[in-house]
């Protein structure tokens, strides 16, 4: 099987070494790309002086077209699972092979690593834990299907929803509205017990500030998703 690992990034020109390490270690059997959204730090400088494989885009296009880019990749390159795995060194690349079991297992279309399963390693802070909980309880009242961490990026795809994903993915904080497209189109989606780390350098996307937002945001869209 041919298998890609997706990597979205945004001046992460701090975090990027480590990631590929860790890829690099525990999951030789991957190809992986890097999805350089058109940093404004030397992160692309840095990806070609390393020799990482890279995908530079020419305007800022945000998380959702960033990984639709890598489904797009993904899909033109006869690629038969994608994995999205964020560059700031959150997720870890040790879990993949236990997420290829579980999709094989429960003939899954979908596997999520949530944190909140066995609620181990780095859990997020108080306030996004609660805003994590909302979204829980919002899909599972449009869908029925409980997901514990439907806001990680850390998610294993198999070929159908890579060309679902690469013709259409959700442009602005993705996570929780991708998960209600695919539960919409009868797709299997189910999680898997991982831990994941606190961000070491740099600054999320989601500040306290735009956190209003972002809840107002994706509670409209995963309801228009639904319905």
């Amino acid at each position: 099987m041919k298998k890609l690992i997706i990597i979205p990034a945004y001046n992460e020109y701090d975090n990027l070494p480590q990631t590929l390490r860790d890829v690099r270690e525990h999951a030789p059997d991957y190809d992986y790309v890097i999805i350089d959204d058109c940093s404004t730090d030397e992160t692309f400088s840095l990806c070609r002086e390393q020799g990482f494989s890279v995908i530079h885009l020419p305007v800022n296009l945000g998380i959702g077209g960033a990984v639709q880019t890598g489904f797009m990749y993904a899909r033109e390159k006869g690629y038969d699972i994608a994995v999205q795995i964020d560059g700031d060194g959150q997720h870890n690349a040790r879990y993949l092979k236990e997420m290829e079991q579980k999709m094989a297992e429960c003939d899954a279309d979908m596997v999520i690593g949530s944190r909140f399963i066995k609620k181990e390693g780095f859990q997020s802070s108080m306030a996004r834990q609660m805003g994590i909980r909302y979204f829980t309880w919002l899909i599972r009242a449009l869908t029925g299907v409980r997901i514990t961490d439907p806001t990680s990026g850390m998610r294993m795809v198999n070929r159908e929803m890579i060309k679902m994903f690469a013709a259409d993915y959700p442009k602005d904080y993705p996570e929780p509205e991708c998960v209600v497209r695919a539960l919409k189109q009868w797709k299997r989606v189910t999680e898997l017990p991982v831990m994941m780390n606190a961000r070491q350098m740099g600054v999320s996307s989601i500040s306290p500030v735009n956190s209003i937002y972002y809840m107002i945001k994706v509670t409209l869209a995963v309801i228009l998703a639904w319905f």
